[in-house]
């Protein structure tokens, strides 16, 4: 077993925010040192919880056709990671789903990025990973829309949520733009 596949037990064995989890400790994470393309996301939602499979919903579906690739190679973990910014479900909140634990990406995050040296895009999805990561104190609409200046290394997305459709119909260039220069990027990735 690799030093990657080492890590990733461990990280599958955190109990550490289990009291404050309302249904106890399933860290979902997918991670190798082959890995091109890091996928950092909120936290898995009661159906991930459920599956243990990382974007096993709704999300995932509409994520997926963002990068225009099939569920095959979404979950080839040689060459895609998915790394969220809470491991486990957070519970629920009153507009949707808690914040991620604050506790995971400090603790988890600088071990796996250390052990996936060949990843040459991560994508930051919604807020908290792109709080987390980038230092400007840009809005997320903001972010997306200026996508050019976090390039080559990241890439900002807004969360693929079905919650986020009137987000989605109130900035149409983001279907014109952003998901065209994400796609071709995403395919030139995975073809190298």
């Amino acid at each position: 077993m690799d030093s990657t596949q080492n890590l990733l037990q461990t990280i599958r064995q955190c109990r550490h925010c289990q009291r404050h989890l309302p249904l106890g400790a399933r860290p979902v994470v997918k991670a190798s040192g082959t890995a091109k393309l890091l996928i950092v996301g909120q936290a898995p939602g009661t159906r991930v919880h459920n599956s243990g499979i990382p974007w096993n919903d709704a999300s995932g579906e509409r994520l997926r056709e963002w990068l225009g690739i099939s569920e095959h190679t979404f979950y080839d973990q040689s060459k895609i990671a998915i790394v969220p910014m809470g491991f486990c479900y957070p519970g629920k909140g009153k507009s949707g789903d808690l914040p991620p634990r604050p506790e995971c990406a400090p603790m988890w995050h600088p071990s796996l990025l250390k052990a996936m040296p060949e990843v040459e895009l991560t994508l930051l999805i919604g807020q908290y990973a792109q709080n987390y990561y980038l230092a400007d104190k840009q809005k997320l609409t903001e972010r997306v829309r200026s996508f050019h200046q976090y390039l080559p290394g990241y890439f900002v997305l807004p969360h693929p949520s079905p919650r986020n459709n009137l987000w989605l119909a109130k900035n149409p260039w983001f279907e014109t733009e952003v998901i065209e220069e994400l796609r071709t990027r995403i395919r030139h990735l995975l073809a190298s």
